[in-house]
C-alpha cells in the first residue's frame, strides 16, 4: 500500500510527491541535527534531501519503507556534506572541553511532529539525552560513518542490518563501528547524568526565573548563587570557555558589572526552550535607544538545582525560535 501511495504521488506531479515526503521534514531535519551540529546546516540538508528524493523517486522500489527510503537519503547527504567540509572539535583552552564552534541550538518548537491524520501511525520520540548539546558535542567527535552508525543504531533504534542496508555496510562492519563508537562518545560525554524530562520541571522553571532576574538587575552575586562550582560556559562559535563559579562570575562581572558597555542599558529575559533544556532569550536596550534588541540566546542546564552549564549563542539564531530581533 505504501508503494502505491508513493506511486501515486509520482504520478501527481513534484508537488503531490513533496506533499508525501513533507510529512517526515520534521525527523529528518532532527536526524541531520545529530549528524551535523548545525541547525542552519540541517535546513539546508533536508532541502536537498527532499529535492533528491524527487529526482531519485523512480529508486524507491519498496524493499524498505518510504521513511527508511528517506533517511537513506538524509544520511547520504550528510557524509557528503561533512566529505566537502572536514572538520574536528578544537580543543579546549588549558586542557578543557572542546569547542564545536559551528554548534548552534535547536527550538524546541521543532521537535514535535506536526498534527498529520494522513501520517505513519509510528511515532519519533526526540529524547531529551539525543538532543542535548553535550550530546551533539560529544558525538562531533566520531568519524562520520562512525557517527551514523551510532545515530541509526543506539538513538534512532534501527538493526544492524537495517543500518548496514542503509549505509552499504556488512553486518559485522556495522557492529564493529558501534563497538568503536561507544567509548569515544562515553569519553566526551559529561560524567552526569543529563536526566530524562522531556518538559521543563519546576525546578528548572524557578532557576530560569531567577537567572532572568539577575540578568535584568546586573545583580552578580545572585547569578553567582545559582551556579555549580563546577560550572561551564562556552560561547559558540567563539574558541572561548569559562570553567568554574569564580570564573564565571568573573565574566558576568565583566559584562554585566558597573563599568562595562552592558551595565548601560536595560535587559530584558524571553524564556524559551532550546535542545529540550530551559533558554533565556535576552534583549538589551541601550540607554540612547528605545527599543530592546536581540543580544544573546543562554541554553542552561539544571542538576541538583544549580546551573551546570551555560551555551551562549548570539542574536542570529533568534529567527529560528520565531523570536523577533528586537521588542518595543
Amino acid at each position: 500500500m505504501e508503494s502505491e501511495s508513493v506511486a501515486a504521488a509520482d504520478a501527481g506531479g513534484e508537488a503531490a510527491f513533496a506533499g508525501l515526503a513533507e510529512r517526515y521534514r520534521w525527523e529528518l531535519r532532527v536526524h541531520c541535527y545529530r549528524m551535523l551540529g548545525s541547525f542552519d546546516e540541517a535546513e539546508d540538508l533536508v532541502q536537498e534531501t527532499l529535492l533528491r528524493a524527487w529526482r531519485y523517486r523512480g529508486s524507491f522500489q519498496g524493499r524498505s519503507t518510504f521513511r527508511a527510503w528517506l533517511y537513506r537519503i538524509a544520511t547520504n547527504a550528510c557524509l557528503d556534506f561533512l566529505d566537502r567540509h572536514p572538520r574536528q572539535p578544537a580543543a579546549g583552552e588549558a586542557g578543557g572541553p572542546a569547542e564545536v564552534g559551528w554548534l548552534q541550538p535547536f527550538p524546541d518548537r521543532l521537535l514535535e511532529p506536526p498534527a498529520d491524520p494522513e501520517a505513519e501511525p509510528e511515532a519519533v520520540v526526540v529524547a531529551r539525552e539525543t538532543i542535548e548539546l553535550a550530546f551533539l558535542v560529544a558525538i562531533q567527535h566520531l568519524p562520520a560513518r562512525q557517527r551514523a552508525v551510532l545515530i541509526l543504531r543506539d538513538v534512532l533504534g534501527w538493526s544492524a542490518a537495517e543500518t548496514g542496508e542503509l549505509l552499504g555496510m556488512s553486518v559485522a562492519a556495522v557492529k564493529s563501528a558501534l563497538q568503536r563508537a561507544r567509548p569515544v562518545l562515553r569519553a566526551h560525554l559529561p560524567q552526569r547524568g543529563s536526566g530524562q524530562a522531556m518538559v521543563p520541571t519546576a525546578q528548572e522553571r524557578e532557576l530560569l526565573r531567577r537567572f532572568m532576574t539577575a540578568h535584568e538587575r546586573a545583580d552578580i552575586a545572585a547569578f553567582a548563587q545559582l551556579l555549580s562550582a563546577d560550572v561551564r560556559l562556552s560561547m559558540p562559535p567563539l574558541p572561548y570557555s569559562f570553567v568554574g563559579r569564580s570564573e564565571v562570575a568573573a565574566f558576568a562581572e565583566n559584562a554585566l558589572g558597573p563599568g562595562s558597555t552592558l551595565h548601560q542599558g536595560r535587559w530584558r529575559g524571553v524564556p524559551v526552550r532550546a535542545n529540550r533544556l530551559p533558554a533565556m532569550a535576552g534583549y538589551l536596550c541601550r540607554p540612547d535607544e528605545q527599543v530592546y534588541r536581540a543580544q544573546v540566546l543562554n541554553v542552561v542546564r539544571v542538576e541538583d538545582g544549580q546551573i551546570v552549564e551555560i551555551t551562549a549563542f548570539g542574536p542570529e539564531v533568534f529567527a529560528a525560535f520565531g523570536l523577533p530581533a528586537a521588542l518595543p
